[in-house]
């Protein structure tokens, strides 16, 4: 995988969480990024056009929120995860090395 595809899959992933939020009504404008989910997804995240803050302690995830409701209800965030893809990229490296 490419680090193109790998970009674009995570913009997918980010897009699709907003979509979802959106379908419920809200409207989402922050994402809540761990370091290495912000530092893979750092060229994606210019172009969702949400405002980035970064927790430590999400690491490969990221939670897509209204912040106008989170923590009052529950379905206000959506939390994603790139570690699956990183974990096949990983796999993909190895294997090429081979």
């Amino acid at each position: 995988m490419s680090d193109l595809e790998l970009k674009e899959q995570i913009l997918e992933i980010i897009e699709n969480a907003i979509q979802e939020l959106k379908e419920e009504g809200l409207s989402p404008d922050i994402l809540l990024a761990g370091p290495q989910f912000a530092q893979n997804a750092s060229e994606v995240l210019d172009v969702v056009g949400l405002s980035v803050y970064v927790i430590s302690e999400l690491e490969y995830d990221a939670v897509v929120a209204d912040s106008r409701y989170l923590g009052q209800i529950r379905r206000a965030s959506k939390r994603i995860s790139i570690e699956p893809l990183m974990v096949e990229e990983n796999l993909w490296e190895e294997i090429r090395e081979l």
